[in-house]
């Protein structure tokens, strides 16, 4: 019991330590300018993603079913940043077929300079908290980027069917023996988080070698736990503490979205510095490992360390 109680008490201070070293990675840096970048050019792109996104359903699905799978997202956003949303959502939807479709068109030239503009700083900001001194290609820069958007894009239109089978579970009283957590949304919404912000510290942060999935798997759960942290915390700010309809009026839901944006970049942000410091500790590790490797066998052998070097 004492050597477990000790191994403990040696995990939350390794844990502890490590989300100090993440958060002076951040303090000491200059990335509140690449929190400011990814918040703006997100904050253009969400909405004329949306009628991308329900320009798309429109030739699959009904409106009605455009409608619910849309509103699926807006669950993950806070209270007055929802109402926006919505309102968004149902305007599009009350249009025709052919008016959305129109405004799809349009919408993908705005949404995609924004789009790309907002991943492209959200590459060069996790590059530069990963401490990347040699930038991508231009080319390759540019590809990158495009990839993690087409990805982020196909992941949200899963998450949101996903929380849309979900609730469809939960009407009809539908549930799997032995699996009760199948028809709760958060459970797969969390799920589809820590998978994308995974599979972007892994593959994205990176261009000399990928990062260790270990460290990738810690910083997406840390990210996913703040990202749904800052959803609720910005209802609770907005409700509680401040009043955003008597000082900002009619654009107080924009401002709530706006703080909701930068919050949840600055999770993305902090992510990707946990992981930097999980992968130092990682390869400080191995090293260590490798050198009483060599220690071991040259004093079995006899022969000088530098033998079994390669």
């Amino acid at each position: 019991m004492g050597s477990i109680g000790h191994r403990a008490r040696r995990f939350v201070r390794r844990t502890i330590g490590l989300l100090w070293k993440a958060a002076v990675r951040l303090w000491g840096r200059d990335v509140m300018l690449y929190v400011g970048g990814v918040s703006f050019f997100a904050l253009l792109a969400v909405f004329p993603a949306l009628a991308l996104l329900l320009g798309f359903y429109g030739m699959v699905f009904t409106p009605e079913e455009a409608l619910h799978q849309a509103e699926g997202l807006s669950h993950l956003l806070p209270i007055g940043a929802r109402t926006l949303f919505e309102r968004e959502v149902v305007d599009l939807t009350a249009g025709s077929i052919r008016r959305l479709s129109a405004q799809s068109g349009v919408a993908l030239l705005i949404g995609a300079y924004a789009t790309h503009r907002g991943f492209k700083a959200l590459l060069a900001g996790l590059n530069f908290v990963h401490d990347e001194d040699d930038p991508h290609g231009f080319v390759r820069f540019n590809l990158l980027a495009f990839i993690v958007a087409l990805g982020t894009f196909a992941l949200a239109t899963v998450i949101s069917g996903l929380i849309l089978a979900s609730r469809l579970m939960g009407a009809e009283d539908i549930e799997v023996e032995g699996y009760g957590w199948v028809d709760s949304e958060w459970i797969w919404v969390g799920l589809g988080l820590i998978f994308g912000f995974s599979s972007l510290y892994r593959y994205a942060m990176s261009h000399k070698e990928r990062v260790m999935w270990t460290a990738s798997v810690c910083g997406g759960v840390a990210t996913t736990a703040l990202a749904l942290f800052a959803s609720w915390a910005s209802a609770v700010y907005v409700n509680q503490i401040s009043a955003f309809g008597a000082t900002y009026g009619s654009i107080g839901a924009v401002v709530v979205f706006l703080i909701w944006l930068s919050w949840s970049v600055n999770a993305v942000f902090f992510g990707g510095a946990l992981a930097t410091e999980v992968e130092i500790l990682l390869k400080a590790r191995q090293g260590v490992a490798q050198k009483a490797t060599l220690k071991t066998r040259s004093e079995k052998t006899g022969a000088p360390r530098r033998a079994f070097r390669r």
